[in-house]
């Protein structure tokens, strides 16, 4: 079993709270990270970009992208996206689950079983 798992996202969130469910019906220990309140550094998330690459953390879906001026959602790169979700955490994509170096990002219960062997 995982030991520092920490699960970064908004509170309120319906696919955190699914994500939370999860965890907390098997027992799961782990730090709930809110980036809305607890913030998030362009730092950190330049790690996971170079883990899981930036446009499967950057929130396409979301309303908070949605409503940015064209200017701001096109010719996106690495750099741009990275300055446009930590001066907005909304526009990460939730949850993120991470193990020491590795991490998860969006909720789907089989992934995260296997996540946590």
């Amino acid at each position: 079993m995982p030991k520092h798992l920490t699960l970064y996202g908004i509170k309120n969130c319906d696919t955190m709270k699914k994500a939370r469910a999860f965890l907390d019906e098997r027992g799961v220990d782990y730090v709930f990270h809110d980036y809305k309140t607890q913030g998030v550094t362009a730092a950190q998330l330049a790690a996971w970009s170079k883990k899981v690459g930036w446009e499967r953390l950057l929130n396409r879906a979301g309303t908070t992208f949605k409503k940015l001026p064209d200017a701001d959602r096109q010719n996106l790169t690495e750099a741009k996206a990275i300055a446009l979700m930590a001066a907005q955490p909304s526009m990460i994509k939730r949850p993120v689950l991470q193990n020491g170096a590795a991490i998860l990002v969006g909720f789907k219960p089989e992934e995260y079983s296997a996540f946590l062997v």
